[in-house]
């Protein structure tokens, strides 16, 4: 493994072979039975026990990723080590709290875990990632198999010490760490898997989704994403922009429902390139672990060069660079850090309006009216975020209704863990967090009863 801020080694896993995969998922298909024995409430209770033992390792935890992915240590702790305690609190709870078996009708509606669940996870929000799968998959009564990415694993290693004290049955959770090419589809492929759940690029997601459909296995994907922020004429402009900077340049740029198209106004594009800007022009460059970085590196050198390139297309194309550029920021030789960039006048076509870049490159897109700036946001394979700013509410959620993505976030309203994640057309299929991505893990039965069952 490679610190990517100081491209040294710092680190190293076991790589797994497709043995390793074939005794993981057999030993999770034989803790089935074990978690079937486990009521909800004892679920939820184990799950509470896993998220205290993160909690008791955050500052460990958020240290590690910096290292791993280059997240500035603040932005760490919050994303990277707290986030997950979060999410697995909620499905401690929802576990306790859910109804597996309704009537309707005549009808006892029953929900059965699916059972032995793959979970393949990416590198950029390593932890959190793996428990918006794991918890759910576990509040189910699944037992999970996780692939966690090769750039960044140490958390996975860090959570398999806390899941072997919270109490589960063994072979509940299984962790087994290596490549993709090999791992990953001895997972997709296995026999003893009826699940897999991937997070990571739409091109490999479509490779996962092919082997798991020879068996007919179930399949999630929370895939990639090139986000619109539509800026509406009557916008406080400063804080649409500002913010919509912001939320492109979280973790450097690596992030999937990243807002990397900011369209506004025609009119209006001398102010919010100055805005924007200046914005971008604030971040301090450097080591994560220093208080003062607000954006580390990008976490490979093949990253950073991919990203380069995007900025030298975006360059030829005729979209006119704002600030950033492709050279190394100053006083950083060492590491894979990218300028934190915007190109403004940038049209539909251009690759750096339809690619998903994954690093600190922003597309402003001009439109001349609202029904234009929609045409704009939709013009991509991708529907996973997006965001609306008005001065008028109601016109800013006319606007996010006729956006084809899965979030749309009006005027810079907060996250909610409780609502679905997911996205359209090439972003994915299915859902995350809440309960919607808890069912995911349930199978659907309906058993249909004679009234006079239903009036005992």
């Amino acid at each position: 493994m490679i610190n990517p801020s100081t491209e040294k080694h710092f680190g190293w896993v076991p790589s797994g072979t497709t043995d390793d995969v074939d005794a993981a998922t057999r030993a999770a298909a034989g803790a089935l039975p074990w978690l079937a024995e486990m009521s909800m409430k004892e679920r939820g209770d184990a799950l509470d026990r896993i998220a205290d033992g993160i909690e008791e390792r955050a500052d460990e935890i958020a240290v590690i990723v910096s290292q791993e992915v280059g997240t500035p240590i603040e932005r760490s702790l919050e994303w990277q080590a707290k986030q997950p305690v979060t999410v697995t609190r909620l499905y401690a709870q929802m576990a306790r709290g859910y109804a597996v078996d309704r009537s309707l009708d005549n009808s006892l509606i029953v929900r059965d875990p699916v059972g032995v669940v793959a979970c393949i996870t990416p590198w950029n929000f390593p932890l959190h990632q793996i428990m918006l799968k794991v918890a759910p998959a576990l509040a189910a009564g699944c037992a999970v198999v996780l692939k966690p990415s090769g750039l960044a694993p140490l958390s996975a290693f860090i959570l398999a010490e806390v899941i072997e004290k919270a109490g589960l049955p063994p072979g509940a959770f299984n962790l087994v760490s290596g490549p993709g090419a090999s791992v990953g589809e001895a997972l997709a492929t296995s026999p003893h898997v009826d699940m897999v759940s991937f997070t990571g690029s739409t091109a490999a997601g479509k490779g996962v989704a092919a082997m798991a459909a020879e068996s007919m296995k179930r399949f999630t994907l929370e895939l990639g994403g090139k986000s619109a922020s539509v800026v509406l004429e009557d916008a406080n402009l400063d804080e649409a922009v500002a913010n919509s900077v912001h939320n492109c340049y979280a973790n450097a740029g690596q992030t999937c429902a990243a807002w990397t198209r900011l369209v506004v106004p025609r009119r209006l594009m001398t102010q919010v390139e100055a805005i924007a800007a200046a914005t971008a022009e604030e971040y301090v460059l450097g080591d994560p672990l220093d208080p003062a970085t607000t954006m580390g590196p990008l976490v490979s050198a093949n990253q950073r060069d991919t990203v380069r390139g995007f900025i030298a297309s975006g360059v030829d194309e005729g979209a006119r660079l704002v600030t950033g550029d492709m050279e190394p920021p100053d006083r950083l030789d060492r590491g894979f850090f990218v300028k934190p960039t915007v190109f403004s006048n940038v049209s539909p076509s251009m690759v750096i309006a339809q690619q998903e870049i994954f690093g600190p490159v922003l597309a402003i897109q001009p439109y001349d009216t609202v029904d234009e700036a929609v045409r704009i946001a939709n013009d991509s394979v991708y529907g996973l975020s997006g965001a609306v700013w008005s001065a008028d509410p109601k016109r800013a959620l006319a606007v996010g209704r006729r956006l084809q993505t899965g979030q749309v976030f009006v005027n810079g309203a907060a996250f909610n863990y409780r609502a679905p994640f997911g996205g359209y057309k090439q972003s994915g299929i299915g859902r995350e967090f809440g309960e919607f991505g808890f069912e995911e893990y349930l199978e659907l039965k309906a058993i249909q009863l004679p009234k006079a069952a239903l009036v005992g």
